[in-house]
């Protein structure tokens, strides 16, 4: 028998409640710790256990599919308390509940499958976000030394709906890339390479989500590898 203090695996996922939605709209309008310490039990239950049975389900999905992304349902979701500490939002609780799978489990290794749960929109997204300069000038560097093979990876996402986030881009070619081909030039302005899809909310409820959720990362997959390769990995 375990003792008390070890970790037992979570349940299999079966979807969320709607009392997920209800809890967060509620801290919505409530954002003070007296009402998050009252509904406490209601985030454990409807929140944070399904979205680790979620973790697991994927990360065992994405294993036998052998995608190289997995998340421990412990450590992968994101607190949901905010570090108000240098930011000009001073809401002291996120509304809503995030997870990272990476290579290594780890929430800041480059290249991640990232599942967010929201009443408002949820979704899936994969890539890599805001990375360090080291990091992107990588990046960039491996889709001009390989401009048709990235190419392919835009022509293959977008059989599957996929196009990259444009997230806040340069608004001119970076220093040292003024002489790249035309056909990459916008995609050499990104700061990030991110593809996601929005999750419905009936199907955020049905155990069927996981399934959803590797499917994506399957279909995301090659603009994984290009970056990994692009950083020598």
């Amino acid at each position: 028998m375990k003792s008390a203090d070890e970790t037992f695996p979570p349940a299999p996922f079966e979807g969320f409640a709607p009392a997920a939605s209800t809890f967060f709209r509620g801290l919505a309008a409530n954002q003070d710790k007296a009402w998050f310490t009252a509904h406490r039990d209601d985030y454990e239950r409807y929140v944070r256990l399904p979205m680790q049975s979620l973790i697991g389900d994927v990360s065992a999905g994405l294993a036998k599919a052998r995608i190289p992304l997995a998340g421990d349902p412990q450590k992968a979701m994101f607190r949901i308390n905010r570090d108000v500490r240098f930011s000009k939002e001073k809401r002291p609780y996120k509304e809503h509940a995030s997870a990272v799978l990476s290579r290594d489990g780890r929430k800041g290794t480059p290249g991640f499958l990232y599942i967010h749960f929201d009443p408002k929109r949820s979704f899936v997204a994969a890539g890599f976000f805001r990375v360090e300069p080291p990091v992107l000038q990588k990046l960039r560097k491996g889709m001009v030394v390989d401009p048709s093979g990235w190419l392919k990876v835009e022509r293959t996402l977008a059989k599957s709906d996929l196009v990259l986030a444009v997230d806040e881009p340069l608004s001119r070619l970076p220093r040292g890339f003024e002489n790249a081909p035309a056909s990459i030039a916008e995609q050499l302005k990104l700061k990030s390479w991110i593809v996601r899809r929005d999750l419905t909310k009936a199907r955020l409820g049905e155990a069927a989500l996981v399934g959803d959720v590797v499917t994506f990362a399957t279909e995301a997959l090659p603009l994984l590898e290009f970056g990994w390769t692009a950083l020598g990995d």
